[in-house]
């Protein structure tokens, strides 16, 4: 995302004594600048079954470290290729403890100018939080609220690390995810808002899909 290389490029702020979430080792080897190696048969395998096209060979960029609690973390591996993410749901503190890989690609990001337009489309009134979201034609469920209705949105904490700077960013997100046609792999709807430190707020939308990780490479 475009606006998250503007932000590491200036001074990073001063983070809470207790913010800064503990050093762990990245899964399969992924840092900033290696290379994540994806199979070629996926493009083939998801044509026609999920919207995510893969990427090519590309870089990581930076990292972004997500606390849930309870031992549960995500890693968020960004790619020079700003189009892309590759997220880690981890179910302890070592790098081999790897619950779930997504592979995200933005479809839409907007740059919200008003406190009107960020209620519009995320609001009592909007669709964002409601029990199915439909886009492009696929309907996706609802996977974090239980509400009959419409949910809040999910505030997460990010810490984002380049070689040469680190930063927080604030999300609210809602994740949705429907069936597809292929064993053991799902493709995911995730909304987001996020805020950078000279306060402008977008609303990204990025899909995902499953990985494997018989699927990913790291030189």
């Amino acid at each position: 995302m475009s606006w998250i290389k503007r932000v590491m490029g200036f001074e990073a702020p001063k983070p809470a004594a207790d913010a800064n979430p503990v050093a762990r080792g990245n899964p399969l080897g992924l840092a900033s600048g290696r290379m994540l190696c994806l199979d070629r048969s996926l493009k083939l395998l998801l044509e026609g079954q999920s919207h995510v096209v893969v990427p090519d060979d590309e870089k990581v960029w930076a990292v972004g470290d997500i606390d849930l609690g309870q031992s549960m973390r995500l890693q968020r591996f960004y790619l020079d290729n700003e189009d892309y993410f590759l997220q880690m749901v981890m179910n302890g503190p070592a790098a081999e403890d790897i619950q779930d890989i997504i592979l995200f690609g933005y479809h839409d990001v907007t740059t919200i100018n008003s406190k009107e337009q960020l209620l519009s489309l995320t609001g009592p009134n909007a669709k964002i939080g409601m029990p199915v979201y439909e886009l492009e034609g696929e309907e996706y469920g609802r996977q974090w609220g239980s509400e009959d209705g419409q949910t809040e949105l999910t505030p997460l904490q990010e810490f984002v690390r380049s070689p040469d700077a680190a930063y927080s960013i604030k999300h609210l997100s809602m994740l949705y995810a429907r069936e597809i046609g292929l064993l053991n792999r799902r493709e995911f709807l995730l909304f987001s808002v996020e805020e950078d430190e000279e306060g402008v707020i977008t609303l990204s939308t990025a899909v995902g899909v499953t990985l494997q990780i018989t699927d990913i490479e790291v030189l």
